[in-house]
């Protein structure tokens, strides 16, 4: 069995019961939470004790806390996380139907913090000290800093309400100006497959203040690492005599150095995207991004107890398959880690 084969079926087992423990959380505490969730399943109408009895029994909340237990971890290994109070259509497909969005809004996030952060970075550590360097490390601390909410709502008074360059939140749900067909639920993809210009260039729009609202706070973050990394391989003795053969300074930053400055800020990727997750919250939200976190919070309001879990559940399970790959990617950039 190969190195990389053996490091990536230890890291796949040290994931299952990071799972488990995450699933038992996310049971323990929904089932602390105050409200009665038959009640708000009824709506809270006067019903007879009997009907909620009946309601109870069919949730199987009248069973003992270690059935209930059993039970739904064997719903989550068939894929079955039940109905939806809110719609009565089953939570895994309103989950399907919602995440495309967020995976979108995420990725562009992403591309967001890694190109901005990254190349920040990168500038500052080259030109240590001098007044780019300041004013560098002073954007990535206040950008890290800066609430995403408060960010989101002034980014959209400033270049959608004053300046009219971007779209703000449409009723259509924040993705579009006007009806669209989408066969993936990626917007963009399916814009661009469509060769329609107008479509690309009205999703392109709605998806840039999300994108950069989402990625700003990670773009300092990855900023002040990429050039924390970058001064210390800079220093390295082979990058010293890699400069001492001669070689052009762009060859030795790109070429010796970037390669070894990549591997701790690759480390944080998957925390990273975990991140993402989470402010993904507050920018749909403000956005009326019609993703699975704006999904989240609507069941949180309605008190929608299988959404919730459901949810919650389908999003911890999405984080930890990208914290296994990262590992795994972190493998093939530097191979010590195998051993």
């Amino acid at each position: 069995m190969g190195g990389i084969t053996r490091y990536a079926l230890q890291r796949l087992l040290l994931t299952i019961p990071m799972l488990l423990i995450l699933l038992t959380l996310v049971f323990l505490i929904l089932r602390v939470m105050p409200g009665d969730p038959v009640a708000a399943m009824l709506g809270g109408r006067n019903v007879s004790p009997q009907l909620m009895d009946e309601y109870r029994h069919k949730m199987g909340v009248d069973r003992p806390i270690p059935v209930q237990y059993i039970e739904y971890l064997g719903d989550i290994v068939r894929g079955d996380f039940g109905d939806s109070f809110s719609t009565s259509k089953p939570v895994v497909s309103e989950i399907f139907l919602r995440f495309p969005a967020t995976l979108e809004l995420a990725f562009f996030g992403l591309l967001f913090s890694w190109i901005f952060g990254f190349g920040t970075g990168l500038l500052a550590a080259v030109r240590v000290d001098r007044p780019i360097d300041h004013v560098v490390r002073i954007f990535h601390i206040g950008s890290f800093a800066m609430p995403l909410f408060w960010l989101g709502l002034m980014l959209q008074v400033i270049f959608a309400v004053k300046l009219g360059w971007f779209p703000v939140a449409t009723r259509i749900g924040g993705r579009i100006a006007f009806t669209f067909q989408s066969k993936t639920g990626f917007y963009l993809l399916d814009a661009i497959l469509s060769g329609n210009g107008k479509v690309i260039l009205d999703v392109a729009k709605h998806l840039v203040l999300p994108s950069v609202t989402l990625g700003f706070a990670q773009a300092g973050l990855l900023g002040r690492m990429t050039r924390a990394s970058m001064l210390e391989v800079l220093d390295a003795d082979y990058v010293t005599t890699a400069r001492a053969k001669g070689l052009k300074e762009r060859i030795v930053v790109l070429r010796h150095a970037l390669r070894n400055a990549l591997i701790p800020i690759v480390t944080v990727f998957g925390l990273q995207f975990a991140i993402l997750m989470g402010g993904a919250v507050l920018t749909e939200t403000v956005f009326s991004w019609p993703g699975i976190a704006s999904f989240l919070v609507r069941s949180i309001e309605a008190r929608d107890w299988p959404a919730i879990q459901g949810a919650i559940v389908f999003i911890a399970i999405f984080i930890s398959v990208i914290n296994l790959a990262v590992d795994i990617a972190y493998s093939f950039i530097d191979p010590r880690v195998r051993y």
